[in-house]
């Protein structure tokens, strides 16, 4: 059985087993490149420790991180558009590959910031290719799978990735998993090389959005960047937050984290099962439950089986948000998906930065970190209030189109 392969400008078929085996080589380099993304999360009382710096400081590589992101993503975007994507792809992870052994060998706290910036930079073009490219191989109808099937690897990073990390960086040091990332990263590239047509996501059908909506889109950027913001608000000090408040020990946040990516890997799966058919639903719904895992974080995480519980559920609604947000960008997008995806992975960091600047804003002082969990639900709240506003915002703009005497176009 052969699926038509959009973009090669040949009409060149290519095989469903080899598609699959392309998504699960995507799939692996999304694994490692969001694992480092969140790595320091799970490690960062032990870099702060090593580097001499306070855990705000620490914090900070998350917060840098998403700030690179968020500025580069549109504009490194643009700028390769061009670039055949198996020779873009390949050229990522080659920096991703360096960068990580830098990381790992880091002498001290700015040598590590710098190669962090330049992961991020891998980041933003990545990431916004990456689903585009995948989704080129299969037929449109069949989207909301291929980019769960690509996203378990973002479910795997937080299972396997984060976990395994925070392990094994208190085992041998918070070094040796950026070495094993570089490692894996290594793998991931020879896969993409060998495995991804050349002229893959070339113009094809992956490059358009199926039902383009500026108005649409614009909502789902508002409500992502307050609910993204939201979360990593408590998230980027969840070490902090089971230690201080749930009063467990630090090595029981490894299987903590353990314990939130198995979650995750079925919130992916309920996800890519729903999503073709009822997109704004399930993005509506993995929100609704990411707002109120926040709260319940806030009134109830000095109780070792709630927070254990809610860990899971956060694990579990972050991920079905990821995996609804992606495919609600391939199907709203206004104009280029990758364009899209650029810009909502922009959103994502800023959000992420955000959150993490707020949060190590609030750690010292009187609210500490429970308090900064409670504002996370709030900003929260104000994304899913954003994302219910949709309806009502196209019909406003219908209504101010007609007023004008214009006509509603792609845009409403």
């Amino acid at each position: 059985m052969t699926v038509p392969l959009a973009g090669t400008g040949t009409g060149t078929p290519l095989r469903t087993s080899t598609a699959a085996v392309v998504v699960v080589a995507l799939a692996l380099a999304l694994f490692s490149l969001s694992t480092v993304e969140t790595l320091p999360v799970g490690l960062l009382p032990l870099i702060a420790d090593d580097l001499g710096v306070s855990s705000a400081s620490a914090g900070r590589l998350v917060t840098g991180y998403g700030m690179v992101v968020a500025v580069a993503s549109v504009p490194l975007t643009r700028l390769v558009r061009r670039v055949p994507r198996r020779t873009l792809l390949c050229a990522l992870l080659a920096l991703f590959v360096l960068a990580n052994l830098v990381s790992a060998v880091a002498p001290d706290y700015w040598i590590l910031l710098a190669a962090r910036v330049t992961v991020a930079l891998t980041h933003s073009v990545f990431w916004s290719v990456i689903a585009s490219t995948a989704t080129a191989l299969f037929a449109p109808e069949v989207r909301g799978r291929v980019v769960a099937g690509l996203f378990s690897g973002l479910s795997l990073a937080a299972v396997v990735g984060v976990p395994a990390g925070t392990w094994l960086g208190q085992q041998a040091g918070w070094r040796i998993p950026f070495a094993v990332m570089s490692g894996f990263g290594f793998l991931a590239l020879v896969a993409v090389a060998v495995l991804l047509p050349s002229r893959a996501g070339e113009e094809g059908d992956g490059t358009a959005g199926s039902e383009p909506s500026r108005r649409r889109f614009r909502v789902l950027m508002t409500a992502t960047a307050l609910v993204i913001c939201g979360v990593f608000t408590g998230y980027t000090y969840i070490t902090v937050f089971l230690t201080d408040v749930t009063g467990l020990p630090r090595s029981a946040v490894a299987p903590l984290l353990l314990g939130s990516g198995i979650a995750g890997i079925a919130g992916t799966g309920l996800a890519g099962a729903r999503v073709d058919r009822r997109p704004r639903g399930t993005m509506v719904l993995a929100v609704a439950l990411l707002t109120a895992t926040m709260f319940g974080l806030s009134l109830l995480g000095d109780r070792v089986i709630a927070a254990v519980c809610l860990v899971a559920l956060l694990g579990f609604a972050m991920s079905a948000m990821t995996t609804a947000l992606q495919s609600r960008i391939l199907h709203v997008a206004p104009g280029s998906t990758e364009i899209a995806s650029a810009v909502g992975s922009s959103v994502f960091n800023v959000g992420i930065a955000g959150g993490s600047l707020v949060g190590g804003l609030l750690l010292p002082t009187g609210l500490g970190v429970r308090g900064a969990v409670l504002v996370g639900g709030v900003l929260a709240v104000g994304g899913l209030v954003v994302l219910l506003s949709e309806s009502w915002v196209v019909r406003q703009g219908e209504r101010r189109a007609a007023v004008r005497g214009g006509v509603p176009d792609m845009s409403a």
